[in-house]
């Protein structure tokens, strides 16, 4: 998407908006109905340049080019309303891109504004968009924010059509959980709506805006937590039926038939996941006048997530297989690879090919050679059995062995016994993790769940990410050092480039490859099993399924893999 769109900063929002942030009394159809009149005020001041202000404040005059604190460069304009402009800017002393809020130090906002970036800031969540400073000075209040050029707002997605289901699981997982952990901080968002979401091209969702937008637009509510969670309801009912849950039209959705009321999603297009249809409802309705006919509704973020872990997980797609390109023989001129073509009328002398050995006397010699080959193998079969008799069998230690009593039996392999895996994390040398919520799912005894990365778009190596240098994959814990014989691993996709190691017998928490010094498999391309037999069992608490490439998911250009069972033997 365009840069423009892709960081039109926290408050760009560009049409009418639902509801959340009503008074408890306000919940009446007539209280709702003059929300979203004035939502609908704020979005015509917008598209027509409107520079509305509180009090006596008026919008900075300031120009691409001006210098904040002799270090943010103002770039371009994104939004200029209600007496505060939004910019994308850049760094220069850590030159970097950045968004940038402005307004006059005397507007009647400007306090609020302030203590939400500042209570923002120190929340510290990476699935939120960060501020990075919040500063008063020269009679401007201007708060600054991550820039993220290759994110795209849920906006931008649902303008091609309705999103995957498992898309939509994760983004109302990841927004949810998210907002759970802001909640319980005391912070809430106000003004959840698609323009606020985005997917970054590693796959993981982030929100902007936190706080800091309903500081910058005036707006509040009695119950945050139940108008937050009505956001994500309608964000998720936006994502499955590319339809905006209210009756007016907003952020480029059409809006419900009038006078139809709520209908749930599967109601509106065909083929949506019946499960993520009630969670939306469930979400939307939560003043429980209208809640799902079977389920309870949610109210907070908190009773969102625990919904979303009720339901049975949903595996992304498999990739579509993409035939090999057919076979095209390569002729040459003259039949003759390397061979200089002839002058034209020069005409070549035709060579026969040799007749075919097939005289009586060609027939006996083949026969005669082939007895002599049988003969000296049987007899150095015979002189290496009898040498060995000689010896006693006292050869090789693997080939038999010896009781107490002196009985000498046949060698048998050695049986193993399943050895209990009492936990397992990520391996994220950076510190930062992929999918930490979902690492049980690798050792819960089912096949069919699975620890799986996010789609990485552009390349195998986990989408040539800095945080990802090393790869990824997951440490296995025994609980105590074992002797470990045999490791089976059933991958979440074949064509994922892996290997096993161990650490030493005495290591506590290792976390780097280097912690990992005993190699039990090379790193090569697996299947969708790999299976490791141990000739010397390996004494190791920790085993590393170490992950550095992945296969595609569905098109060229786009990776994903993970793990769906890990079993050790001892």
């Amino acid at each position: 998407m365009a840069e423009r769109s892709t960081a039109a900063v926290d408050v760009a929002d560009t049409s009418g908006d639902q509801p959340l942030t009503a008074k408890a009394d306000q919940s009446t159809a007539d209280g709702v109905a003059k929300n979203r009149e004035r939502d609908t005020e704020d979005v015509e001041a917008q598209g027509s340049g409107g520079t509305e202000s509180p009090g006596k404040a008026s919008p900075p005059e300031l120009h691409s080019g001006h210098k904040l604190a002799r270090r943010y460069r103002l770039e371009e304009c994104v939004t200029r309303l209600d007496g505060f402009s939004s910019w994308r800017a850049v760094d220069e002393k850590l030159r970097r891109a950045v968004g940038v809020h402005i307004l006059p130090a005397d507007h009647a906002r400007a306090r609020s504004v302030l203590a939400a970036a500042r209570s923002s800031a120190l929340l510290g969540d990476p699935r939120f968009v960060q501020v990075l400073d919040a500063v008063e000075e020269n009679d401007l209040v201007y708060v600054v924010h991550e820039w993220l050029p290759d994110a795209t707002e849920l906006t931008t997605l649902l303008a091609s059509g309705p999103l995957e289901p498992y898309d939509c699981y994760q983004m109302v997982s990841q927004v949810a959980s998210a907002m759970a952990a802001a909640h319980r901080e005391g912070l809430a968002h106000l003004r959840l709506n698609p323009n606020a979401v985005l997917r970054t091209s590693s796959g993981q969702w982030r929100i902007r805006g936190l706080a800091v937008n309903a500081a910058l637009r005036g707006a509040s509510s009695d119950t945050p937590q139940r108008a937050d969670t009505e956001a994500i309801g309608a964000l998720l009912y936006a994502a499955l039926t590319q339809r905006w849950p209210y009756e007016s039209d907003a952020y480029g959705l059409a809006g419900l038939p009038k006078d139809v009321g709520l209908i749930a999603p599967d109601q509106v297009r065909a083929g949506v996941h019946r499960g993520l249809s009630e969670l939306s409802m469930r979400a939307l309705a939560n003043d429980g006048a209208t809640a799902s006919r079977h389920e309870s509704a949610c109210t907070t973020p908190e009773e969102l997530v625990k919904a979303i872990g009720e339901m049975p997980r949903i595996r992304p797609p498999e990739p579509a297989f993409t035939a090999p390109p057919e076979y095209q023989r390569t002729t040459y001129q003259q039949g003759t690879y390397g061979r200089p073509a002839p002058h034209p009328g020069v005409t070549q002398p035709v060579v026969p090919p040799p007749p075919p050995l097939q005289s009586r006397t060609g027939r006996a010699l083949k026969w005669a050679v082939s007895a002599l080959l049988i003969a000296a193998l049987g007899l150095g079969s015979w002189q290496l059995a009898d040498a060995l008799m000689d010896r006693g069998g006292s050869s090789d230690d693997n080939q038999s062995q010896t009781t107490d009593d002196g009985d000498k039996n046949t060698a048998t392999p050695k049986a193993t016994t399943p050895l209990a895996i009492r936990g397992a994390k990520e391996f994220t040398p950076s510190g930062s993790g992929i999918q930490e919520d979902e690492v049980p799912l690798a050792i819960d005894g089912d096949t069919s769940t699975a620890w799986v990365t996010p789609q990485y778009r552009g390349y195998a190596n986990f989408g040539n990410l800095a945080p990802r240098k090393e790869g990824s994959g997951l440490i296995i814990d025994l609980g105590s050092a074992k002797d470990v014989a045999k490791v089976d691993i059933v991958m979440y996709r074949s064509g994922q480039t892996a290997e096993v190691l161990a650490a030493g017998a005495s290591a506590e928490a290792p976390s780097s490859l280097s912690d990992f010094p005993q190699r039990l498999s090379k790193l090569s391309t697996v299947g969708s099993e790999v299976k490791i037999t141990l000739s010397k069992p390996v004494r190791t608490r920790y085993l590393l399924i170490h992950i550095t490439a992945l296969p595609t998911d569905g098109s060229a250009d786009r990776f994903r893999g993970g793990i769906s069972e890990v079993r050790v033997r001892g």
